[in-house]
């Protein structure tokens, strides 16, 4: 008899809830004691870092003090080896030993009283040197029966001493609390993996037992899966239905919109004939005994021409839009045709309608494609590649010769990406999505245009089964990124099916 739905939830319930509790002890407790382990290693290792910082001076120190009485009991400058090997090494290992006893507050002034009684000691050390050299050996030697110089040496073993005693205190300290660490880390893994097997074969048991009802909720869901694709193929037919009623919608209403502006265009031209005869003739007279003839004659000569150009260009970019609408409609509902084409033949057409203005500004074009064939509709592909090449020549920066450089290769999942870079003005990262937006132009215009150019390459492109994108750099270029399928055909298949 399986477990009923209630029980199961309350018992998976109880086994999760003290699950977590001890797996949260357990890691809690693991990263604790992983915690302490790091510290005392970090402690043993920077003890044995300050001992080995300790050990180079004071060999240099004691390497420069016995070549230093070789050489004045043999006078022989071969004496001096170890000395001039030494003496240029103590600086480093001196700084060297600042920063290893800076972080402990109870070897505060310790590195500072080495650095100075090493000093003084190397500085007895020259002396008697170079007295020994000039032939003063006497001198020399009265220097040295001071004593001054082995109260130094004896000042900095006592301070050597105790710090080698404390660095290898602190590292028996920190090796002996790591393996304490390592035992308890040990005896913790061992319960923990008891306690969370015990957890897991309890679950094991309550999934088993409830396998049936599992089993019949995997078979309702395979009964739901076998329609959902059926359902989806519906949706996107439902899609493609919606989106050629639009495409219907913006063509009917922009060539709705033609008409009357046809007719505001023709009412304009002849309102700008007349005013155009009106402002000749208030331009002639003049009758300073109306005082209201001066603003009838500003608005006649001034006024109503200046409207009348307003208005003539605010038509002319109206008719503008209502044409890239109607391109983009009928390229919507223009039908598809796949066909086999030589993806290397069509670039290159489409790179000689351009050719000459690139050679005329002593620019050049870099290919590279490495797809020998596709299918796709010839007029959408060579209207996309037209229109990137176009805007890489229109919109190249200024003193610069136009670089271009085409790829194409072929992708995982029977898919093909071409790329066209230029190295023209580049686009804002802002901007990035924003150019592919109708009626949207990004930077300075400096060019004439609408703003529909990238939307309808993105159009064209997703008519064909792909999306473009791009990456830019302002100032510096820009690279499109089209990726298609292979086959068009198997993309107009998904769609109709």
């Amino acid at each position: 008899m399986p477990i009923s739905t209630n029980v199961f939830v309350r018992s998976t319930t109880l086994l999760l809830a003290v699950a977590f509790l001890a797996l949260a002890a357990i890691v809690g407790t693991t990263i604790w004691l992983v915690e302490n382990n790091n510290y005392w290693f970090n402690e043993t290792t920077n003890a044995r870092v300050a001992r080995a910082a300790v050990v180079n001076v004071r060999n240099a120190l004691q390497d420069a003090e016995t070549s230093q009485r070789g050489y004045l009991l043999t006078q022989e400058e071969r004496y001096l080896a170890p000395y001039n090997a030494a003496v240029p090494e103590l600086p480093g290992f001196l700084d060297r030993l600042d920063g290893v006893l800076a972080p402990y507050p109870e070897a505060e002034g310790v590195a500072e009283r080495i650095r100075t009684v090493t000093n003084a000691k190397l500085a007895e050390l020259a002396q008697t040197i170079e007295l020994t050299r000039s032939g003063r050996l006497a001198e020399a030697l009265a220097v040295i029966r001071t004593d001054q110089g082995k109260e130094d040496m004896d000042a900095l073993r006592t301070l050597f001493t105790g710090i080698i005693d404390a660095a290898d205190t602190r590292t028996i300290e920190g090796l002996e609390n790591q393996r304490n660490g390592t035992v308890a880390l040990r005896w913790v893994t061992i319960i923990g993996g008891l306690i969370i097997f015990a957890f897991v074969g309890a679950a094991a048991w309550t999934v088993v037992t409830y396998n049936r009802e599992i089993t019949a909720a995997r078979a309702e869901v395979e009964a739901a899966n076998a329609s959902l694709e059926q359902r989806v193929r519906e949706r996107t037919s439902d899609l493609g239905r919606a989106n050629e009623e639009i495409q219907r919608f913006a063509y009917i209403v922009t060539h709705d919109l033609r008409a009357p502006l046809v007719n505001i265009m023709g009412f304009t031209s002849e309102l700008e004939t007349s005013v155009g005869e009106l402002s000749r003739y208030m331009a002639d007279k003049d009758d300073d005994s109306d005082p209201k003839f001066a603003d009838a004659k500003l608005a006649a000569t001034e006024d109503l021409p200046e409207a009348i150009t307003f208005i003539r260009a605010a038509t002319r970019k109206m008719d503008s839009l209502i044409n890239a609408i109607l391109k983009i409609s009928r390229e919507g509902r223009r039908q598809l045709k796949p066909e086999t084409l030589d993806l290397a033949e069509i670039i290159k057409a489409t790179v000689n309608s351009v050719q000459h203005q690139i050679v005329e500004n002593g620019g050049s074009v870099d290919l590279d494609i490495r797809v020998p064939r596709l299918v796709s509709d010839k007029l959408s592909l060579e209207q996309v590649l037209g229109n990137l090449l176009d805007n890489a020549v229109k919109y190249q920066q200024p003193g610069r010769p136009v670089t271009l450089a085409i790829r194409g290769k072929q992708m995982s999942g029977n898919r093909v990406e071409i790329e066209v870079e230029d190295n023209g003005r580049g686009i804002a990262a802002s901007d990035h999505e924003r150019v592919f937006e109708l009626f949207r132009r990004a930077g300075t215009q400096t060019q004439p245009g609408e703003g529909i150019g990238l939307a309808h390459v993105r159009t064209m492109v997703r008519s064909l089964g792909g999306d473009i994108t791009l990456r830019s750099e302002l100032g510096v270029g820009t690279t499109f990124i089209i990726n298609l399928p292979r086959d068009l055909r198997s993309f107009l298949g998904s769609k109709s099916a």
